[in-house]
């Protein structure tokens, strides 16, 4: 494949999304690919959103029925987020309202090296944006050029969400918090992300389903407390590596033995530490493990479990235990209503094979969970591996050698932006 990836025919995925928008939002898409942020704190992200909705700000105008700006912006407190509501500006039938739509991209990237040789790669080591968020803030950037562009059809208001810490600092929780529901002065009805995938996935393909789509994460560190000694006399000492090991095992078998197959549970233990000799009993031991689940009967049943066995076990040894959560994400379900509206609206723009049901859920986790806890919609998957390459081959996300293909950064926009088109007015209650 050539890695110097030059810049792909604008529409080639979304023909109908207009020429220049489609070229703005790949160009913007590669500016973002070279200067990654992590976490809570994407400064320079931050400012380069804000840069490009400036414009926006300007074309859409004023809103007739508030006297306000059609399209206002807000920046987060505590962290770098971006939220910007978009009034519709399409007259509504008598007795209806506007609903709120929210589209969420995200900004944050990774602790990873990026070794694809891309010409518009980041210049300095340590950080890439290895899973495609790039693509979805430009992405949405995209959307809201269309919609401002429409916003005369557009009968709902936009809310959108540019959402720093998605991999590490659960930003979306943090923007609700702020007050990202509430941000058209009304709750929001529903909710779309997409999310791009460099492998698996064909290229230009949207997928989803209806209940859960990703797995809650519950990341968890246990320390067994115990009392040091030579490694001489263990007797004399209460040792915790043996008990600690005892719980990586007894895991296992609550995995095997307490949870249904057909509604499955993963418990990995990625670390274990304790001493630092041979000979010397140590007064603690430490693991880290994540927990993986599919609804939420699971997620507290196997929370419950495994604070009882490593408790269990540590007191049956006469020792302590102590659990700490790392991070916590619930399960992201999926509105079946939203999927099927999801569905129509590609099906309808791209034709039939544009969308695919996913079989089952995918074990990886996503924050956009919490909102689908509170709002109605859809989490959907889009296909960008580089064109000519095989998904089953191709570096997935993560991957230092993942390459996304920024054609569908178009087709992201443009879906976007036709799910807030087409959702119809509400009853004004």
């Amino acid at each position: 494949m050539d890695r110097t990836a030059p810049t792909p025919p604008a529409n080639a995925l979304a023909p109908d999304l207009p020429e220049d928008i489609a070229r703005e939002a790949i160009a913007f898409r590669r500016r973002l690919h070279g200067h990654p942020e992590l976490d809570l704190h994407l400064p320079r992200t931050q400012a380069a959103v804000l840069e490009r909705l400036e414009a926006l700000r300007a074309e859409a105008g004023e809103d007739a029925a508030t006297g306000r700006p059609a399209l206002e912006t807000s920046v987060g407190r505590a962290l770098s987020s971006v939220v910007v509501v978009l009034r519709g500006g399409a007259p509504l039938p008598e007795g209806a309202r506007r609903p709120v739509v929210l589209l969420r991209g995200d900004m944050d990237a990774l602790p990873v090296t990026e070794e694809t040789g891309l010409e518009y790669a980041p210049s300095v080591p340590g950080t890439m944006h290895a899973c495609g968020h790039d693509l979805h803030t430009a992405g949405l950037y995209g959307a809201l050029a269309w919609l401002v562009r429409r916003r005369g059809e557009l009968t709902a208001d936009v809310v959108a969400m540019f959402q720093p810490g998605e991999e590490t600092g659960g930003g979306a929780l943090h923007m609700i918090q702020e007050g990202l529901l509430e941000a058209a002065g009304r709750p929001v009805d529903a909710a779309y992300a997409i999310h791009v995938s460099s492998g698996t996935y064909p290229r230009g393909v949207l997928l989803s389903r209806p209940g859960a789509i990703q797995a809650g994460c519950d990341d968890l560190v246990v320390t067994v407390h115990g009392r040091g000694g030579h490694g001489s006399v263990p007797h004399l000492a209460q040792d915790p590596v043996p008990v600690a090991a005892e719980m990586v095992l007894a895991l296992q078998s609550v995995v095997t033995r307490q949870f249904d197959a057909f509604d499955p549970v993963v418990a990995t233990v990625g670390h274990l530490s304790a001493g630092t000799a041979a000979n010397i009993i140590p007064d603690s031991a430490t693991l880290a493990l994540t927990l993986r689940t599919f609804s939420a009967d699971a997620r507290a049943r196997l929370l419950s479990a495994v604070e009882r066995l490593v408790h269990g076990i540590a007191a049956a040894h006469g020792m302590s235990a102590q659990v700490r959560t790392d991070c916590a994400f619930p399960v992201t379900a999926n509105d079946p209503d939203a999927v099927a509206f999801v569905r129509g609206v590609v099906e309808d723009l791209y034709g039939a094979d544009a969308y695919r049901e996913l079989p089952e859920p995918e074990p990886g986790s996503e924050d956009f969970s919490e909102v689908l806890q509170r709002v109605p919609g859809a989490y959907v998957l889009l296909g960008a591996v580089p064109e000519g390459m095989d998904p089953d081959e191709a570096p997935v996300n993560h991957s230092p050698q993942a390459v996304f293909d920024d054609a569908v950064v178009p087709r992201a926009a443009q879906v976007l932006a036709e799910l807030a088109l087409r959702t119809a007015p509400v009853p004004a209650s």
